[in-house]
């Protein structure tokens, strides 16, 4: 795909710098609220508009069901934003929980990404 064609695309590489900057300053190791902090911190110094763990409904054959989501961050009111701080790489079902949260927010990008690992790992997810 060419690169001016990414959904989203600078909004996205906008995100991606800011979960490199905390990468580069606190590393792999810490549990997952530590990067959410971190990150939070890093939208507002920058002015990037973001929810933390806002809250979804599920809709189920017309009845919302008792139980909801919450996605780590939507960033710039279209990108779900799911962080982790796990050992394995590019598990599926991680990219499954990925989809359900833009099937259900009506985003059509998701960035899922872990810091779990010696490097960062991060994925675009597009619905």
């Amino acid at each position: 795909m060419i690169m001016s064609k990414l959904l989203h695309r600078e909004e996205t590489y906008a995100i991606i710098g800011k979960l490199f900057e905390v990468h580069n300053n606190l590393g792999g190791g810490f549990l997952e609220v530590v990067y959410k902090d971190a990150l939070e911190l890093e939208f507002k110094q920058s002015s990037i508009s973001f929810d933390r763990e806002k809250r979804y409904s599920v809709n189920y054959k017309g009845n919302v069901l008792k139980h909801e989501f919450f996605a780590d961050f939507v960033v710039f009111d279209k990108i779900i934003l799911e962080v982790k701080a796990v050992r394995e790489t590019r598990n599926e079902a991680f990219v499954a929980q990925c989809l359900n949260y833009l099937r259900i927010s009506g985003c059509r990008v998701a960035i899922l990404a872990n810091f779990g690992l010696e490097n960062l790992d991060y994925q675009r997810i597009v619905l």
